[in-house]
């Protein structure tokens, strides 16, 4: 009696969604139980929902000039103080938070997307276009992400989308470092091997096989650029590179605080003490991830 031969999908599609579910729970399980990865996502839960509730929680309007109380220190009026033009501070950061956040994530977003797409090409194609796609991307990266920024932004000229036009394309070379590797990695199972000898295409390969099995790797790498791109935002704006008045963001509000600094440190003190716990969350978190997809870990968790 001949034994029935396995259809397609039970050679060449991997089981996905039962691992990415016990993918996702060992992740949550180790955040939960790692005190410094629950501190990271505590911070970032509680700076985000602070900014986007913003209009509703902030206690006066972020542009609003009050000249008679300017430079002072925390009151009950006023919980952080007020800057030079007497605007509340604390409202300027919740309402900065809504551009610094949102600016750093629709760039890492554009940057994984694009990132991954020509990493996991390279790495599965390979020839010319490993070629090209790497070499450029190790041109890009032999520049710090900072840098390059300043460079587009002086080309392109200052304005919000520029700025997320130049964080993008700053990141997108760590993306394509990272799934170039991990692509080389999963072309090598089993799976792949197997939806190759029947013919699959190779951007089903890559959207089927490849993009699903790599997702964890570019998600580690994801939280911890948004921690770097917070950093570049902010610099951007301190530079007056990046938001312009009257709109704020945490940079811009370090830059214009700093020249009263001898007056009331509480301008900078405020949204700089808010960039370092956003940064720190991230890591946090970022760590958190890395930790979880530790094989050792796994072994130790079954």
């Amino acid at each position: 009696m001949a034994l029935p031969i396995p259809a397609y999908a039970d050679i060449a599609r991997p089981p996905r969604m039962q691992r990415a579910g016990r993918a996702a729970l060992r992740t949550l399980d180790h955040i939960a139980h790692d005190p410094l990865a629950l501190v990271g996502l505590i911070l970032l839960l509680a700076v985000v929902v602070c900014s986007i509730a913003a209009p509703l929680i902030a206690p006066y309007n972020p542009n609003y000039i009050d000249v008679a109380h300017r430079l002072q220190g925390p009151t009950g009026a006023h919980l952080f103080g007020t800057d030079e033009l007497g605007r509340d501070l604390l409202s300027r950061v919740m309402y900065g938070g809504r551009v610094s956040l949102s600016v750093s994530a629709i760039s890492i977003v554009c940057a994984a997307t694009i990132g991954t797409a020509l990493g996991g090409l390279a790495g599965l194609l390979g020839g010319v276009t490993e070629t090209v796609i790497m070499r450029v991307s190790d041109i890009l990266l032999s520049f710090p992400a900072i840098l390059f920024a300043i460079v587009l932004i002086a080309f392109l000229g200052i304005s919000l989308n520029n700025v997320v036009i130049a964080i993008a394309v700053a990141y997108i070379p760590s993306f394509i470092r990272v799934a170039y590797g991990s692509t080389l990695v999963a072309s090598q199972q089993g799976y792949v091997e197997a939806a190759r000898a029947v013919g699959t295409r190779e951007w089903r390969l890559l959207s089927r096989h490849v993009f699903p099995n790599i997702l964890p790797v570019v998600l580690v790498q994801f939280t911890l650029s948004l921690a770097s791109a917070i950093l570049v935002e902010s610099s951007l704006s301190f530079l007056g590179l990046g938001v312009q008045p009257p709109l704020a963001s945490w940079g811009s509000m370090v830059s214009d605080g700093q020249l009263y600094f001898s007056q009331s440190a509480w301008g900078t003190i405020f949204p700089g003490l808010t960039i370092v716990l956003v940064v720190l969350g991230f890591n946090f978190v970022g760590d958190g991830f890395a930790d979880s997809l530790d094989p050792r870990l796994r072994l130790r968790t079954g």
